[in-house]
């Protein structure tokens, strides 16, 4: 069996009128994250590390934040046409482990809707994808809540032979 491992991270600022959304869902909070597109940190660090093991690159050369075109994208969007050119290369998703850094606000009570919404854009069940959250113990711009991030891990497995005619 051919098996792939990609790792993926981003970071945004927490920062005021902006919607707070992780795994694609939208989290009460005061404050959002920053960013081009909806700044879905989680998805954002799934989708680069599902593009690391495929050494495909990264979001940014896919979704480059100069574009016009991903404003305000919902990264739940995004991650479908990833997950697109991933079984288009013959390869699937055997599991992901993920982890979000926030001081605030709690995020337990969001994680299952966070691993159903992801699973069902990945066409896999919400079993194969872990969600974590922790608190950066206020320290870094993380623990002084200027900002949330995330780390994912994504093991691929492949499924079939590259189609490689043109």
């Amino acid at each position: 069996m051919e098996i792939r491992i990609g790792n993926g991270y981003d970071i945004h600022r927490l920062v005021e009128n902006r919607a707070l959304i992780l795994g694609g869902v939208e989290i009460p909070h005061t404050l959002g994250l920053l960013g081009h597109s909806d700044a879905d940190v989680l998805t954002h660090a799934i989708m680069d590390a599902m593009l690391g093991a495929l050494s495909l690159g990264d979001i940014g050369h896919y979704f480059p934040p100069t574009d016009p075109k991903w404003q305000g994208a919902d990264s739940l969007m995004l991650l479908e046409q990833v997950h697109q050119m991933i079984g288009s290369q013959g390869w699937r998703i055997n599991n992901i482990d993920s982890t979000v850094v926030a001081e605030r606000p709690k995020l337990k009570p969001h994680i299952k809707a966070m691993r159903d919404r992801l699973a069902r854009i990945l066409q896999i069940d919400s079993s194969l994808i872990s969600v974590k959250a922790t608190t950066n113990e206020k320290l870094g711009a993380v623990g002084k809540e200027e900002g949330i991030c995330a780390y994912a891990v994504v093991l691929l497995v492949k499924t079939s032979i590259k189609n490689t005619n043109h």
